[in-house]
């Protein structure tokens, strides 16, 4: 199997760009300034993504939301626009040099009752936090993903929803010598199998942009 030919064709990212409706213009702005000012702009979730994470939270009206991993902030908005009255969203970043445009826009989105931006390490922190979650959006170091995991699939209160982002890897999971050899791929290959074999949770991988793993806990 060819490396292209195992990732979602572009064209078809494409088209489902078109036939979706616009994110709000904050969004807009943010994943403009994501671009022009920012390293490695392609971290960012996305109008698909934003599309999805508001789509749950709508419907799952979430209380407590945790995310790991913020980059500009278009995640941690995109969710917090659509929590209900009493609902927070902690947000965790490594990076303190990206806590500027973070912050930035949340106030631009006057989402400052809604989000918690704490920089830090996200291993240290979420034990630090006593909460129990609704929600939860994995984005962070994809060679941790088992160590997160571990910390919230206690604290996820049933029926709530976990969604991990990039789980294949720009299509690496399906070539069987970049499991094998590369890394990064065997981790991220070696999770999604965990996952799909605890039965604490139900699992679906969405094979939306990078692939997002939907897990809701029983």
């Amino acid at each position: 199997m060819r490396y292209e030919d195992s990732c979602v064709n572009e064209a078809f990212n494409e088209y489902a760009d078109a036939h979706s409706s616009d994110e709000p213009l904050i969004l807009q702005e943010l994943f403009r300034e994501t671009y022009l000012k920012m390293l490695n702009p392609r971290m960012i979730s996305g109008k698909q993504q934003s599309h999805l994470l508001r789509f749950i939270c709508r419907m799952k009206k979430p209380q407590r939301v945790l995310e790991i991993g913020t980059f500009s902030g278009y995640s941690a908005i995109s969710m917090a626009m659509e929590l209900p009255e009493n609902g927070i969203l902690f947000t965790i970043e490594t990076n303190e040099e990206h806590q500027d445009i973070i912050e930035k826009y949340i106030r631009k989105a006057k989402l400052e009752s809604k989000i918690n931006l704490i920089i830090g390490d996200a291993l240290n922190v979420i034990p630090s936090l006593n909460e129990k979650w609704d929600l939860v959006f994995m984005d962070g170091d994809k060679s941790e993903y088992d160590r997160y995991y571990d910390l919230i699939i206690d604290a996820l209160n049933p029926g709530g929803i976990v969604l991990v982002d990039n789980v294949l890897w720009s299509g690496k999971v399906l070539i069987p010598s970049d499991v094998l050899h590369d890394e990064s791929t065997r981790l991220i290959d070696a999770f999604n199998k965990r996952i799909a074999q605890d039965d604490r949770v139900e699992v679906m991988l969405l094979p939306l942009r990078d692939g997002i793993l939907l897990i809701q806990k029983k």
